[in-house]
């Protein structure tokens, strides 16, 4: 008998059970779980859901529809997600429904009347903050900004006659921070299109403060406000920087680093003992009361 004979001799009389059993025996691991019968593996793989396949893009190069609609200024990508699973976006005339779907940079892109709708039910508020809130989340015992955003304290001279609905605060977010020791302008949002315009990277608006400051500043140190400085190692962008009168700077800036006036004020010996934003792009906040706020005008534009 030649080597190795025995072996396939003793596997001819004694084949493995599975053999035996047929192709409905589980294979090792084979338990009922995840949605199939036992040793139906491979049977159901083909219709069970959790094996569908995902999109395929025509070309993986190409951007997803969302990221396009962002970059176009139509929405935000958040409701661009939104409309397409509602079937509200046309692509080159046809609706796509199907998220992650990649298309061409100079394809057309339409969104219906219903998309429409919902984006002009959206709101955008005005708040003039007060010292001690923050502009976000809660922290440390201090309530969020949006706290005050409820009837009693709208404006009485809103020119925007607009029924505060609860619906209006959800998802309202601010779009840029305000320390909690700084007062002014601020921007409460559900729009992703202005959240984008004020706080995307590759955002040019402007924001302008009033600083009250105590030190001495020379020629060469308000030079450095406008251009010059640093924070954490990273040079800032130039800056308009000068006196409003004896003790108060005005900023006008195009970033906004976490507490970045107070900071490049201390590079230059000065300490600020106020602080108030009065202009975000061609937004001001005018004769706003502290603590009250307004919606954003349907013209207005920032």
């Amino acid at each position: 008998m030649q080597r190795g004979e025995f072996k396939r001799d003793e596997y001819k009389r004694n084949p493995p059970k599975a053999l035996v059993q047929g192709r409905d025996t589980p294979r090792r691991g084979g338990k009922a779980r995840d949605g199939f019968e036992q040793g139906d593996f491979n049977r159901d793989r083909a219709t069970n859901p959790m094996f569908a396949p995902g999109p395929v893009a025509s070309n993986p190069d190409f951007p997803r529809l969302s990221k396009r609609m962002a970059e176009l200024g139509l929405c935000s990508r958040r409701e661009a997600d939104e409309w397409i699973v509602n079937g509200w976006v046309k692509v080159d005339g046809k609706v796509v429904d199907v998220l992650g779907t990649r298309v061409a940079p100079d394809a057309g892109i339409e969104i219906s009347k219903a998309a429409e709708k919902h984006q002009s039910e959206i709101v955008t508020i005005l708040l003039h903050k007060p010292v001690g809130y923050v502009s976000g989340q809660a922290e440390d015992g201090y309530e969020p900004a949006v706290v005050l955003v409820h009837p009693d304290n709208q404006w009485e001279d809103d020119p925007v006659r607009k029924t505060f609905q609860r619906g209006f605060l959800k998802g309202l977010a601010p779009a840029g921070r305000l320390d909690i020791d700084s007062t002014g302008l601020l921007v409460l949002t559900q729009d992703g299109r202005v959240a984008r315009q004020l706080i995307g990277e590759d955002s040019t608006i402007e924001k302008e403060y009033l600083v009250r400051v105590e030190g001495e500043l020379s020629a060469e140190g308000l030079k450095k406000l406008n251009f010059g400085l640093a924070l954490d190692g990273v040079a800032l962008k130039p800056a308009k920087v000068s006196w409003q009168n004896e003790d108060q700077l005005r900023f006008v800036l195009r970033e906004g680093k976490k507490r970045q006036i107070r900071r490049m004020c201390e590079l230059v010996g000065l300490h600020v003992v106020g602080l108030k934003r009065v202009r975000i792009g061609s937004v001001t906040l005018g004769k706003l009361p502290v603590g009250q706020w307004r919606y954003l005008k349907p013209g207005e534009r920032f």
